[in-house]
Parts: structure tokens; C-alpha cells; sequence
């Protein structure tokens, strides 16, 4: 697997298909640039998902995210983009991809975008 930035996301097989259970992910280096102004712009991104037959390689996912730190790209756009592309590769059962951009002009945005259905089970 290479160092460099890139826009293939591994995966791995499930080691517990059998079971619900949820996998969370906390990556709060996020860099992109708005496509306005040229400016960067910073995230923490939070990734939730129920696996089914795949779960996503870590390593790969944080070159994947990498990636976005030269292009120009819309906080709505660059959030629904990441929940499309890990959903190709992992085909969860569901996914919850949250993008917590910093104030940048006096705001502050949230963007979350789902795939699939959660379970009504408990999870902590």
C-alpha cells in the first residue's frame, strides 16, 4: 500500500458478519479547500457504519481523506461524495458520514449524510 494521497479505499472481509454491531471513526485532519476563495478549509470527519461483508482499511481511508487536501470542493458536496465512495467500496449495512467544518466567515457547518437504515438496537 503506498504513502501518497489517493482515492481507492481497501477493504478488508468482516471478521463477524453474523453480528450488528457498530464501527466508529474519528478523523479530525481533514483538509480541503473552498472552491470559492481558494482558501483551506478544516473538518473533523465522524464515520459510523454497521458492516455486512467488508469493513474499510484504516491506513486507506486516511490517504483516501488526504486526497482532499488540494481540491476545491463544497462542504455538502465533499461530505455526500465521501458517504457514496465508502459505501461503493464497503457496502455496509448502514453508514452515517458527518463532516464538523470549522467557522470559516463567522459559521460554522455540519453536514451528515446516511446510507441504509440503523437498527433500533442500542449502541454505546
Amino acid at each position: 500500500m503506498t504513502s501518497e494521497p489517493t482515492k481507492n479505499l481497501e477493504t478488508f472481509p468482516n471478521p463477524n458478519p453474523e453480528r450488528d454491531y457498530v464501527v466508529s471513526m474519528d478523523c479530525p485532519e481533514f483538509t480541503c479547500l473552498c472552491p470559492m476563495t481558494g482558501q483551506p478549509d478544516f473538518a473533523t470527519f465522524t464515520i459510523e457504519y454497521v458492516p455486512d461483508k467488508l469493513c474499510v482499511e484504516l491506513k486507506s481511508l486516511k490517504l483516501y481523506l488526504w486526497g482532499y487536501r488540494s481540491e476545491g470542493a463544497f462542504h455538502e458536496a465533499v461530505t455526500n461524495k465521501i458517504l457514496s465512495d465508502l459505501v461503493a467500496a464497503c457496502q455496509p449495512r448502514w453508514m452515517e458520514v458527518k463532516g464538523i467544518f470549522n467557522v470559516r466567515g463567522g459559521i460554522a457547518t455540519t453536514v451528515t449524510a446516511t446510507h441504509g437504515k440503523k437498527s433500533e438496537k442500542k449502541w454505546s
